[in-house]
């Protein structure tokens, strides 16, 4: 195999086995038939073509009846496998009856069958992909819930900030994920749309009937697609909306997987990826746990961003038919649905799994002896003294933490001693209240709860 998402040895990882099935060679030759049956079936009953063709083609828009070698075959010849599918189901056709072939894939076009297969196949991606969200979002509600309390330290700029929960972590997490989850709902009904309009899209073939928008309503109907107000043949920003959702969709998957690859290191050591034997080991160095499925998570949703560019590129298409962009759609709408759910599976299963280590947090939030509630210093102090004056005196004593004018104190000693701090009123006391991180969590827990209640 070629990619690495047909691959027998990575592609349970850089894909998955549904997303896979829905964006193989079989399953859109059956989308096309799918089309093809329902086609002959709206337009028998509406009469345009006669209804024992109608039916005789219905029979025959099977997948076994179809021969997929010489369909491949026909396609590298002619360029596009619409062609090649429709004069295999003519002959089928006709041996049923001369001359009811002839009905097959009347009035429509190769992009009619084709987009109309493509957006089945999103449909089918997209529920795969909502159940997959809906998992990843009861996950994450389970550990915000459960560490909504868990103090530790924000950083920020790669530094130590100020105390927060590791629940309001994880909840601002799950609200982003609700946020994508209401994005999903919005913009399906845009994508969801037949296509099926003839060579340009003015369902000229068909004009004559009198009933072409009923054909084109029904067929919609029986596919459980939207009727299209006009032909989308080159306005292809349904297609490149779903690119753009799930760019973003795997880049908050990425974002996690960014902190908790940072989480991981030894020296933090506040999370941990969930435990399996030897996953993520080292072939040379026997101590390492490597953040493996944070590594794939990172891989494929920077592939999926990139790949999605080239969806706005398809973008820009040359007047009623195009020539070129739309293929481009071809080439990468597998790899980013494939990349994509796959991408939120490792996610799924690293919320799922995801050890998380109190006691650390609770060690890192010791490590600067106090600076990390530097702020509640300055804002107590500067109600009384000014914010500014505030800020500068703590900043001068934060400096002696670090250094040997410090010998190891805490800031709260350091603050007891300051003679400025002494003569505004703060005693040791309420120095050792200001200076625990604990008591420095802001509405950490409420924001969490705020989040949890939607």
């Amino acid at each position: 195999m070629s990619t690495v998402t047909d691959s027998l040895i990575f592609r349970g990882i850089f894909s998955t086995e549904e997303s896979s099935g829905i964006w193989s060679d079989s399953k859109r030759t059956e989308k096309y038939l799918e089309f093809e049956a329902a086609l002959a079936n709206v337009q028998g009953r509406l009469g345009v073509i006669p209804q024992r063709a109608a039916d005789a083609i219905q029979t025959k828009c099977r997948l076994e009846v179809i021969d997929m070698n010489e369909l491949a075959v026909k396609t590298q010849q002619i360029g596009y496998p619409v062609l090649p599918l429709v004069k295999q189901l003519v002959g089928l056709v006709n041996e049923v009856e001369p001359g009811l072939g002839e009905w097959v894939h009347w009035g429509a076009t190769t992009q009619d069958v084709t987009d109309t297969a493509t957006i089945l196949q999103l449909r089918d991606t997209l529920e795969i992909v909502e159940q997959t969200l809906d998992d990843i979002i009861a996950a994450l509600r389970d550990l915000s819930l459960a560490h909504a309390s868990t103090p530790m330290a924000a950083r920020s700029n790669l530094q130590q900030a100020v105390p927060m929960t590791f629940g309001f972590k994880m909840a601002r997490l799950l609200a982003t994920f609700l946020r994508h989850k209401q994005r999903l709902s919005e913009f399906r009904p845009r994508l969801l749309v037949l296509e099926f309009g003839g060579a340009v899209g003015t369902l000229a073939t068909l004009a004559d009937t009198g009933v072409a928008f009923e054909v084109q309503e029904q067929l919609a109907g029986e596919l459980g697609l939207g009727v299209p107000d006009i032909a989308w043949h080159t306005e292809r920003d349904r297609i490149a909306e779903v690119g753009a959702f799930l760019a973003m969709v795997t880049g908050t998957c990425a974002k996690f997987a960014l902190d908790v690859k940072l989480l991981m290191q030894t020296e933090v050591g506040e999370v941990s990826e969930p435990f399996y034997p030897h996953r993520g080991s080292s072939s040379t160095m026997p101590q390492k746990r490597n953040p493996i499925s944070c590594v794939y998570i990172t891989a494929m949703s920077s592939t999926v961003r990139q790949l999605s560019a080239s969806l706005f590129e398809a973008m820009v298409e040359d007047h009623e038919r195009s020539t070129g962009p739309w293929e481009i759609e071809w080439i990468v709408l597998p790899q980013i649905c494939t990349l994509g759910h796959s991408t939120l599976v490792q996610t799924r299963d690293l919320v799922r799994g995801l050890e998380v280590h109190p006691e650390a947090m609770r060690r890192n939030l010791d490590l600067t002896r106090g600076a990390i509630v530097s702020e509640a210093a300055m804002m107590k102090l500067g109600a009384v003294i000014g914010r500014q004056k505030a800020h500068d005196l703590i900043y001068d004593e934060c400096q002696k933490l670090g250094g040997t004018e410090g010998s190891g104190k805490q800031l709260v000693d350091l603050l007891a001693e300051n003679e400025t701090v002494g003569k505004a009123g703060i005693g040791r006391k309420e120095l050792e209240d200001i200076c625990d991180p604990i008591k420095y969590l802001g509405l950490s827990e409420e924001m969490v709860r705020r989040v949890l209640e939607q």
